[in-house]
């Protein structure tokens, strides 16, 4: 299932490419070598990166739940490329501030609070957990009602991987020239927060839809006894968790993104993150269980489902946070404003 009013070709053509580039041998070497130029180049051809950009600023136009799909779909095959970063999140810092949108991969400082931008232009200071900085083209970021363009490569780079190997380097600079424009409202910090984490939370759905699809796939092949060990009761009672939390996920994802379409969409995403943070423990758990041993390999995909989950419930906002969020947001409509919050989500005007 995919999200409501996309364009189907999108969804179709994108799974199709996937499908034939992600892997497991694919996937493997890009956590290896921390990067993934081939598929990268491929994908690049189709314009799917830049899905929900205008046209005039350099995008591929479509709506933004034609990006979300598309990450949904990188979730489900674990592609190990940065689609998330160079449209709907660094992309979408240049088109909005009309900044030049490169040919290439677009990276962003999910926390630019480390770096500076100068009365000259240039850039200082340190931005960390940046997904593909070595690979990117420009690194983005929003600071000072500014949005900023620069080059990684005029910094120095500290190559790191999340727990899931994906590149996530700091990226430090000294001076570097870069691109500046003022951000125009509704572009701030907190703007690319909710956005990158409603990234998350679409591939995140895909993951744990996968993932359960895996888990059901290796139990009914799986024999013990001289039956499949799907029909033993321990082990169906996985299948259910991991089959209502991929289907939690997914709704929450869908809900969400449709909400952003109309507008901020805010408490939609919130709920969404911290919905999907928690379907993700419980799923992965679930799922590891029933496959046993054989999910910890190497040589069996389970892990490149489960890791991404596991790092991305943490990027742009973990459990915590988002707990935090929604128990404000519910405090301050009082009692009576409770369930048309609940029942309006972000319709509903918030309460100093």
């Amino acid at each position: 299932m995919s999200f409501e009013t996309v364009d189907e070709l999108i969804t179709e053509t994108a799974d199709r490419l996937f499908g034939e580039l992600c892997t497991h041998g694919a996937v493997q070497a890009a956590e290896e070598t921390g990067g993934a130029p081939e598929i990268w180049s491929a994908f690049a051809e189709t314009g799917f990166p830049w899905i929900s950009l205008a046209e005039e600023a350099g995008g591929s136009g479509g709506t933004l739940l034609d990006a979300l799909e598309v990450l949904r779909l990188v979730g489900y095959h674990a592609a190990p490329i940065p689609v998330a970063e160079t449209g709907m999140l660094g992309g979408w810092l240049l088109a909005s501030a009309g900044l030049e949108l490169p040919e290439g991969i677009v990276t962003v400082a999910p926390d630019a609070s480390g770096l500076s931008i100068n009365a000259d232009g240039t850039i200082t200071g340190s931005a960390a957990m940046v997904p593909w900085g070595r690979s990117a083209e420009r690194l983005a970021f929003v600071a000072d009602g500014k949005v900023a363009s620069v080059d990684p490569t005029a910094g120095s780079i500290v190559e790191q991987t999340s727990l899931a190997g994906e590149p996530r380097d700091t990226v430090t600079f000294d001076g570097a020239a870069a691109d500046i424009a003022a951000a125009p409202d509704g572009v701030d910090p907190a703007a690319l927060r909710f956005r990158g984490a409603l990234s998350r939370v679409a591939m995140m759905g895909g993951a744990i839809e996968k993932m359960s699809q895996l888990t059901v796939s290796y139990t009914n092949e799986r024999h013990q006894f001289g039956r499949p060990v799907a029909r033993f009761q321990a082990v169906q009672q996985h299948l259910v968790w991991a089959a209502q939390d991929a289907a939690l996920a997914r709704m929450a994802a869908e809900s969400a993104g449709q909400a952003a379409h109309r507008g901020a969409g805010e408490f939609e995403i919130a709920a969404a993150k911290l919905n999907c943070n928690q379907a993700a423990t419980r799923a992965t758990k679930a799922c590891h269980q029933a496959h046993g041993a054989m999910g910890m390999t190497q040589e069996y995909p389970l892990h490149h489902y489960s890791r991404r989950l596991w790092s991305w419930r943490t990027e742009y906002g973990g459990t915590r946070e988002w707990s935090r969020w929604v128990g404000h947001a519910a405090a301050n409509q009082g009692a009576d404003g409770l369930y048309p919050l609940i029942t309006g989500g972000s319709t509903t005007p918030p309460r100093n």
